[in-house]
């Protein structure tokens, strides 16, 4: 067998762009040429690596088993070529919730960056769903999520505590009374969209104590969130983390969920088919000093 790594940066090109034209357009060969470097893969591997539909073309089971493992040879070849280039810093690809992102990745990418000045840091900040979509699909290195998930693709462990709270603006009706389930079901919610952790945690942990959600807005980040309590449109919950400044001012005022704790932990995440590289278990051993004791 004499699988090249063309015929691997062929396949992880067209895997990512779904079309041979456009994959062959990113790697600067013809079409004819990556169609035939595709075309020896497979026959080399003795099985197809993609399905045909129409114009497109998916990776299949095989394509799927292959997809890590191609990266990670690629990725070798290419840290060994850097390495006889010290001009070229190594990479890392990195994609966090929305909450880690904004608040704690920070304080570790500073740390990472003390540790490893020459390592060139990309991060993507986007909901739980998206960044475990990344990562099974190889376009991430490393990620942190924020809510419970599981996939048999990927690796988790556990990291730090963090806990949300429900907030209402501190003129609302409910501010400052004793927890009522019964009234916070009555109210106006301003929710995040689904597939972010702190949405499947609430309908996870609140919505089987006071039933369907009251949703007046359903916005797709927590500053939106924020804004809209703030202008009066409903109640809403979010990390402590976000709305930290907001209730040491006494603008907003946590509202108590009795009997319902809103604890949740965050995760570090990998592709169980791939190693973890020096500079993602760099980032690994930089989130786990830094963990926030509760």
């Amino acid at each position: 067998m004499h699988i090249t790594l063309r015929q691997l940066e062929v396949f992880l090109a067209t895997a990512r762009a779904g079309n041979i034209t456009l994959a062959a357009a990113t790697i600067g060969l013809s079409q004819s040429a990556a169609s035939s470097a595709l075309a020896e893969l497979e026959s080399q591997l003795g099985r197809p690596l993609f399905d045909r539909v129409g114009r497109r073309i998916q990776l299949n089971e095989n394509g799927h088993y292959l997809l890590p493992r191609a990266l990670d040879l690629l990725q070798g070849a290419n840290a060994l070529e850097s390495s006889f280039r010290q001009d070229i810093p190594a990479r890392l690809h990195v994609s966090a919730s929305l909450t880690i992102g904004n608040y704690l990745m920070p304080a570790v990418l500073a740390r990472l960056r003390s540790e490893a000045p020459a390592l060139r840091i990309e991060m993507t900040v986007v909901n739980s769903v998206s960044v475990l979509q990344q990562l099974i699909e190889c376009r991430t290195d490393f990620g942190l999520i924020e809510a419970p998930f599981s996939a048999p693709q990927l690796v988790f462990e556990p990291w730090q505590e963090d806990e949300l709270v429900v907030f209402a603006r501190a003129d609302h009706r409910l501010a400052g009374q004793p927890g009522d389930l019964a009234a916070l079901a009555a109210c106006d919610w301003v929710m995040r969209e689904a597939g972010s952790g702190s949405r499947r945690l609430l309908e996870t942990l609140l919505q089987p104590a006071i039933g369907a959600f009251r949703i007046a807005l359903e916005l797709g980040s927590g500053e939106a969130v924020r804004e809209a309590v703030r202008c009066g449109h409903g109640i809403a919950c979010a990390s402590r983390l976000t709305v930290a400044r907001e209730l040491a001012s006494g603008e907003f005022s946590v509202l108590p969920t009795p009997g319902i704790s809103l604890k949740r932990q965050l995760q570090l995440v990998w592709h169980a088919d791939r190693q973890l590289g020096a500079a993602a278990a760099a980032l690994r051993s930089c989130c786990l000093a830094l963990t926030t004791p509760r």
